[in-house]
């Protein structure tokens, strides 16, 4: 019988800075050439099982341990960063933070440079991964200005190059647009097979990872293994939505027309689903849905006329841009990696000055206001909270910007202790923020500006690293927020389920213009604009016209029954 390539063997684990252990107790056994999903809520311990797989625990992340960990025979306790990564190649969540090489050759070729290789070797070796992952064509370009996609498949290059025969991929779909994200997870499948690879992936994106077939679901939950099996007896148990995770769509379209999963055959497909009578069970709940009138708002807020800005003054990101956002949208605004979503986003702030066009806010000029003077009407929250994290600990943070605007003690701890709570981070406003995991920080992030009460919100994928627990109470809150007080928000993202079950309105942006402005499931059954956008079909999409069922009529119906069901 083949022995496991990565086994743990009743390992517990508990950091330094922590009164409790994050892992407890597992057994895992991973063999050659598996394909392998690690799932679980917002500190269940899926990164910190990641970190021991790539050897930073206990190296950088010193703690206690009991139990065994064991990577193609070598105990992690008894090896070197440097002995492991050869290996297990990771690749992170953000590639941005692993480029070391001024272009994309020097990236890939560092590790061979570093071990003394020859330029034979590594030329040989350079010429192999950029046709394998498709780089050719880019080899003179500097990382940092490449696509998502692009990135990442740079950041696979870089640790494949070693022949590492172990890949760890942690939140590989977090920053990816739904098309790159689809090519990304063909590629990895492609690999396995091709390389006789081991791959495992960290991932909340269940449904986007089931796009390829993968050998086994491990779920975490509190520092602990609750499930490890073929995905499908796991999704048929409806376990993902009881352990705080979001289910495929399509099981989810099943369930609301009454379809029992246990009749179901390969649940973890969609291509392949056999359910008896399915097209008439669904034409049935279709027929008994009636659809609410659509929500609209007409009192203008932000208007933006004949907007235009580049970089480069020859190369238009933002090209003659017009638009009205009102008071009391909730707005996705989505398109391709590079497209010039932030872009937009910084013209709005005030970190970038348009080079033409207008933007009032409000009625009043904007080009008026500093950025400061923009902050105290309009918020923005970074995709990356690192980049707006300046405090010790989780309190201090979210304290802020309430301290520099000089209210009283009281006032500050009411505000501060409210928007933790509605957060999900009440019970951790005394730890440190770096012990907090990437989706933990954001929502201190998201806290941070939400506590000054801003009359917009522009939040760059706000939901990036979030469990469904932690997504539908943020979410929630901000939907509350947006009635309530007639907040507007737009909302940044690749996540076609957050588009199409809290927003109302989708601006898709694409070659520096607006290519559609209309209601998210117009959006998402417009095949021109998913593929002009690098958005995605929706699974609901295609069960729909597996059923010949309207598309559009189909994913607006299951919206609104998802939007009442919460």
């Amino acid at each position: 019988m083949t022995a496991p390539i990565i086994s743990f063997k009743d390992f517990s684990f508990q950091y330094n800075s922590q009164t409790e252990p994050t892992l407890r107790h597992l057994n895992l056994d991973i063999y050659p050439g598996e394909k392998v999903l690690i799932a679980g809520p917002s500190g269940s311990g899926k990164s910190t099982l990641g970190r021991c797989l790539n050897g930073l625990i206990p190296q950088s992340y010193p703690g206690q341990i009991s139990g065994q960990v064991l990577i193609n025979g070598h105990e992690i306790q008894a090896s070197s960063i440097f002995d492991l990564s050869m290996q297990v190649g990771t690749v992170l969540q953000d590639p941005d933070s692993q480029f070391v090489g001024l272009t994309v050759v020097e990236d890939m070729a560092f590790s061979l440079e570093n071990d003394q290789q020859t330029q034979a070797t590594m030329q040989t070796a350079t010429a192999k991964w950029a046709q394998t992952l498709d780089l050719q064509d880019l080899l003179t370009h500097r990382p940092q200005e490449l696509s998502g996609g692009q990135k990442q498949r740079v950041a696979m290059a870089g640790v494949l190059i070693d022949n590492s025969k172990i890949l760890l991929f942690d939140e590989p779909l977090a920053s990816l647009d739904p098309a790159s994200g689809k090519a990304s997870m063909a590629l990895i499948d492609k690999l396995t097979h091709a390389e006789d690879l081991t791959v495992v992936i960290i991932e909340h994106r269940i449904e986007d990872v089931l796009q390829q077939p993968i050998d086994r679901l491990v779920v975490m939950q509190e520092g602990q293994i609750v499930a490890n099996d073929r995905p499908e007896p796991i999704l048929r148990q409806s376990l993902m939505a009881q352990l705080g995770l979001r289910e495929p769509l399509y099981l989810s379209a099943l369930l609301h027309a009454g379809v029992d999963l246990a009749d179901c055959q390969h649940l973890d497909s969609l291509d392949k689903l056999t359910v008896p009578n399915l097209k008439a069970t669904l034409q049935q709940w279709t027929a008994g849905v009636t659809l609410n009138p659509p929500v609209t708002h007409s009192e203008p807020l932000l208007n933006i006329d004949h907007l235009q800005f580049g970089y480069d003054p020859h190369h238009k990101i933002i090209d003659d841009l017009s638009v009205t956002l009102h008071r009391g949208e909730m707005i996705s605004l989505v398109g391709q990696n590079g497209t010039g979503k932030s872009t937009l986003s910084n013209l709005i702030t005030g970190f970038l000055t348009p080079q033409a066009g207008k933007m009032t806010f409000d009625g009043q000029n904007l080009a008026d206001l500093s950025v400061k003077e923009r902050a105290d009407h309009i918020g923005y929250i970074l995709q990356d909270p690192n980049q707006m994290l300046s405090k010790t600990l989780i309190f201090d943070e979210v304290a802020a910007g309430l301290v520099l605007r000089s209210l009283d003690q009281a006032t500050i701890e009411k505000r501060v202790l409210a928007t933790l709570k509605v957060c999900g981070l009440y019970e951790f406003r005394h730890w440190p923020i770096s012990a907090l995991s990437f989706g933990q920080k954001k929502r201190v992030t998201i806290a941070a500006i939400l506590v000054l009460e801003p009359a917009m919100l522009i939040l760059d994928e706000p939901t990036a690293g979030q469990d469904l627990q932690h997504y539908t109470e943020m979410m929630a809150f901000l939907t509350k927020i947006n009635h309530e007080q007639g907040m507007t928000i737009m909302l940044i993202t690749h996540d076609m389920h957050l588009m199409l079950e809290y927003t109302d309105r989708t601006i898709v942006l694409g070659n520096g213009q607006i290519l559609m402005d209309a209601a998210p499931a117009d959006v998402l059954t417009n095949e021109a604009i998913i593929e002009q956008a690098s958005l995605a079909k929706t699974s609901l999409y295609t069960l729909a016209e597996q059923n010949q069922l309207d598309p559009r009529e189909f994913v607006a119906k299951f919206v609104q029954a998802e939007r009442e069901a919460r």
